[in-house]
């Protein structure tokens, strides 16, 4: 097996953007009178803003509960978002070995680019997968095996790094190597029993874990 591509979720994963979802929520939680409820909400990031505003605002309340998350999500963006230490240094170096690289996310296309655009990520991505570019999405393996048909790799020389439940599991129905990220959304211990291929606990470890796929391979 050789990597040839680095695919990544975004908020959570390379974005330390969940201090700005989180006040989102809040907001909108707070001007809708939904129960905030012991940070319930949080447990659903991952999964598309349509999907969590059914569960929480209803049927009903579902187009409010999206149009108010918009308006504060993203007056407040540029003050909330920024890129967890070392995320561009550890993308150039990727870049600069030959990986190709690419972001598969449940957010919504205007909300993602915004994040993309404002964080310099841009510049180094070869594809990008939004909850608007497919009609299932994560856990299902849909939104990565997108990525990689608009790439033309195979799954096997793909790795998908995310810091949920969500992205172990989409990534292991895709077929690609699975890593998780123990700095965002989901304690090490949750994502332990997704049984990803790798934990990571700094961007380091994934330069070695890319290196050791690269070895493997050569010495066949």
């Amino acid at each position: 097996m050789c990597i040839k591509v680095v695919l990544f979720d975004l908020d959570g994963t390379l974005a330390d953007s969940l201090p700005l979802i989180r006040h989102t929520y809040r907001r909108v939680f707070d001007e809708m009178g939904i129960p905030w409820g012991d940070n319930d909400v949080m447990h659903w990031i991952g999964r598309p803003i349509v999907d969590i505003a059914r569960y929480f605002a209803g049927e009903e309340g579902a187009e409010e509960f999206i149009k108010r998350y918009q308006e504060h999500y993203h007056r407040d963006h540029d003050c909330y978002t920024r890129l967890f230490p070392g995320t561009l240094e550890m993308l150039q170096n990727l870049r600069s070995q030959g990986f190709r690289l690419g972001i598969v996310t449940s957010k919504g296309k205007i909300g993602a680019w915004r994040t993309i655009k404002f964080t310099g990520l841009d510049s180094f991505l070869d594809v990008v997968v939004t909850a608007h570019d497919v009609e299932r999405h994560k856990p299902l393996p849909d939104p990565v095996l997108k990525a990689l048909e608009i790439l033309r790799v195979r799954p096997e020389e793909a790795i998908y790094v995310g810091d949920s439940h969500y992205d172990i599991q989409a990534g292991r129905a895709a077929g690609t190597v699975t890593l998780g990220v123990t700095w965002g959304i989901t304690p090490r211990g949750e994502l332990e029993r997704y049984k990803p291929d790798g934990l990571l606990d700094s961007w380091e470890e994934l330069k070695l874990f890319c290196e050791k796929y690269q070895d493997s391979s050569t010495k066949k």
